[in-house]
């Protein structure tokens, strides 16, 4: 078990809703993930429409925690907006804080991140922000009353993993009691496995699981995954070496004889 926010979980999986081939897939796909947290975007999956009202029923028959997130914002009005929306139709406090600073690669804005985090926690939001690895951006996130921090591992979609672990490993040296969940750029169950041995909370993935070959194959991988790769932290990953030791050391080892 382990502590999100205000909720005691099992899985430290969250997956998303969008790109799957069919309701029903992603419907089987989540439920093979053993996710608890399942991601949804106001701006595209809108419950007041006809369209959502369909997806939305799907979506509260799977009894799991939503995770409202303000995907498609490029300002801090419009993110603002969007969570205050969701938190309305969606009855949590939780959001994820998107706000898009570059179109080419889907980077966050960290000034308009900031500056919409501040204002989303006045108004007593929960807000899991979608971040960069910087440090710098995340302790200012903290000061802000950040207890979660979503960092990317790449940009959004790309599939191209942990592509800068320094980063990554020296936000979780330097930020121990806070909750660090790998945000983007997941693309195979080995790359969470790396991000959860590194101490990270849990991993946010989409489109790894929902364009894949086998989503539901994919999603029960994942699932796997997950608990790999927090096993191997908890009972400690062996250092890499520049030098080969052997595994049976002959110095101070009996040797037995038949006589």
């Amino acid at each position: 078990m382990w502590q999100l926010a205000d909720k005691q979980l099992e899985s430290r999986l969250l997956i998303g809703t969008a790109l799957y081939p069919s309701p029903e897939i992603m419907m089987q796909s989540i439920k093979a993930s053993g996710s608890q947290v399942v991601t949804v975007s106001l701006r595209r999956q809108n419950p007041t429409e006809s369209g959502g009202k369909d997806f939305w029923k799907m979506i509260q028959s799977l009894d799991l925690n939503i995770l409202p997130n303000t995907a498609g914002c490029h300002s801090v009005k419009e993110a603002i907006t969007t969570a205050q929306m969701a938190r309305e139709l969606f009855n949590t406090n939780w959001v994820k804080l998107e706000v898009i600073g570059d179109d080419y690669n889907l980077q966050p804005d960290p000034f308009a991140l900031l500056e919409a985090t501040q204002e989303l926690i006045s108004q007593g939001f929960e807000v899991f922000p979608y971040c960069t690895d910087d440090l710098v951006l995340c302790e200012k996130l903290v000061a802000a009353g950040c207890k979660i921090l979503m960092p990317w591992g790449a940009p959004i979609g790309t599939g191209k993993g942990l592509v800068n672990p320094y980063a990554l490993r020296t936000l979780r040296e330097r930020m121990p009691n806070i909750t660090l969940i790998v945000d983007a750029g997941i693309g195979a169950p080995s790359h969470a496995v790396e991000a959860l041995q590194m101490g990270y909370d849990g991993v946010l993935l989409n489109t790894a699981v929902a364009q894949a070959s086998d989503p539901v194959k994919m999603a029960q991988a994942f699932n796997s995954a997950m608990l790999a790769g927090r096993l191997a932290y908890e009972s400690g990953v062996m250092p890499e070496r520049d030098l080969a030791q052997p595994s049976t050391p002959t110095l101070g080892t009996p040797f037995w004889h038949q006589g």
